[in-house]
C-alpha cells in the first residue's frame, strides 16, 4: 500500500508525537517551519495539519487545542480518505481531468457537466491505444448486443464536440479517422 503524505505546519509537538506513530498511521510525516516551505511542495500530494487560520491551501486540517490525539486520528483518517477519493475519482486526458464523481471536464479551469453516457464514452476512449469502431463502442457504451443500424454513438459524439468547442473553444479533442473515434491526448 502507497502511504499517504502529512505535513504538519508550524506545530513542532504535534509533528514529534504524530513522527512517532508514523508506521502505525501509514503515512509519511514532515514538518514544514513556514510558509515559504510550504509554498515549495506540491500541496496536492499532502494533507497539512496547521492551527494556523485563514490559509488558503487545499487539503488543509485545521486543528485546535486542547485536542485529543484519538480524535485527532481519525479525523486524519477522514481526510486521507477524501484526498484519496479524490486522487481516484479523476482520469488525466492530456491536460483534461474527467473527474467522475462529479461528472465534469475540466480544462484550464473551465468545466463542462457531462452525462454518464458521456463519461462512459470518453472513459472507454481514453483507455483505447487504438481508434474504436462505431460498432464496438455500441457494444461497449451502450450495451447493444446486436449491430444496429442507429446513430446513437455518432449523435453523442457530435453533442459532446459541440459542447467542448462552446465552453473550451478547441474542437480536436475527439477526433475520428475510417477506423473510428480516438482522443487527442496531446491537447
Amino acid at each position: 500500500m502507497i502511504k499517504q503524505n502529512l505535513a504538519i505546519y508550524s506545530i513542532p509537538i504535534l509533528f514529534k508525537i504524530l513522527k512517532e506513530l508514523e508506521n502505525d498511521l501509514n503515512v509519511n510525516v514532515v514538518y514544514i517551519s513556514n510558509r515559504n516551505e510550504l509554498d515549495k511542495i506540491n500541496l496536492s500530494n499532502y494533507l497539512i495539519l496547521t492551527d494556523k487560520k485563514n490559509l488558503e491551501i487545499t487539503n488543509l486540517l485545521q486543528i485546535n487545542f486542547p485536542l485529543k490525539i484519538s480524535k485527532l486520528i481519525e479525523q486524519i483518517n477522514i481526510q486521507l480518505i477524501k484526498i484519496k477519493t479524490k486522487e481516484q475519482s479523476n482520469i488525466y486526458i492530456g491536460s483534461y481531468v474527467l473527474n467522475l464523481n462529479a461528472r465534469i471536464l475540466e480544462f484550464k479551469s473551465n468545466q463542462i457537466n457531462l452525462t454518464e453516457k458521456e463519461i462512459n464514452l470518453l472513459m472507454f476512449l481514453s483507455k483505447s491505444e487504438k481508434p474504436v469502431n462505431i460498432v464496438k463502442l455500441q457494444s461497449e457504451v451502450w450495451g447493444y448486443k446486436n449491430q444496429l443500424e442507429s446513430h446513437t454513438v455518432e449523435t453523442h459524439i457530435h453533442r459532446l464536440r459541440k459542447k467542448i468547442l462552446d465552453k473550451f473553444n478547441i474542437n480536436n479533442f475527439i477526433l475520428s479517422d475510417k477506423k473510428g473515434y480516438y482522443l487527442n491526448k496531446l491537447s
